[in-house]
């Protein structure tokens, strides 16, 4: 039985004046997929993501997301959904525990919730001796694996994360994929943004968007046979080879 669909959006256009920013985009994700989000700097992604966040009206189109309706039901959305952003969304100045406890309070927790599931969270990350420390006297893969733990303590349907390994190490980054692959195969939906081509890979299903528009959209070795490519590298060079906006 198909899994599933907690994304499903069509023909969802974003345009600011006479500028096309997103362009009758058509997709679904299903429960539990890691969907990569892949395309160069203009071409959309993060105004596409903004949309689906329930953070930036369409134009036009249609779509839901965890079951609610982009136009609708936005502040629903947001409720049910993490976010993550290359700059981790952390506050240096508060400590681990405050970082916690303020983002499972926006994402509606109860304080008997926030105790239980953060009491979890340190034991299982080995956080405990880390729990009233600055977030700023931590280590950068410590951050980064704080930022997501605070992105998924509500346990969302649904976890945009936005480049979120922007910057750190290649162990770092092979650390935080464990992450992504653990709350995955726990039911949790994964839509991620990245520069790094080799990161595709490790997604279920990947689509590339050129110029406002996806122009593939397939398995990572569907892309590859399709584009008779021997990575995920050369598949994207191939498809956004004549893109107009971008670096």
């Amino acid at each position: 039985m198909d899994k599933e669909i907690v994304i499903s959006v069509k023909d969802l256009t974003k345009k600011f004046g006479y500028f096309t920013a997103v362009d009758r985009i058509t997709l679904q994700v299903r429960r539990g997929e890691i969907f990569g989000f892949l395309g160069a700097n203009g071409a959309g992604k993060t105004t596409a993501m903004r949309m689906l966040c329930g953070l930036s009206y369409p134009t036009s189109g249609s779509g839901t997301v965890a079951g609610y309706d982009i136009l609708r039901q936005a502040e629903d959305i947001k409720r049910h959904i993490g976010y993550m952003s290359q700059k981790f969304s952390l506050y240096e100045n508060l400590t681990v525990w405050e970082n916690l406890n303020l983002f499972a309070t926006i994402y509606g927790m109860s304080s008997r919730k926030i105790k239980e599931k953060t009491g979890e969270v340190f034991k299982a990350l080995g956080m405990e001796d880390l729990r009233n420390v600055l977030v700023k006297e931590i280590p950068l893969g410590w951050k980064q694996k704080l930022a997501f733990t605070a992105a998924t303590l509500h346990a969302p349907d649904i976890v945009f994360l936005d480049e979120p390994t922007g910057g750190v190490d290649p162990s770092t980054r092979r650390k935080f994929w464990e992450m992504i692959y653990r709350a995955s195969s726990e039911g949790m939906t994964v839509f991620v943004t990245t520069h790094y081509l080799d990161e595709a890979e490790y997604c279920h299903r990947v689509s590339i968007m050129v110029d406002g528009r996806i122009e593939a959209l397939d398995s990572p070795e569907g892309l590859k046979r399709q584009y008779h490519a021997g990575t995920m590298d050369e598949v994207f060079r191939i498809v956004a080879k004549d893109a107009k906006r971008g670096d």
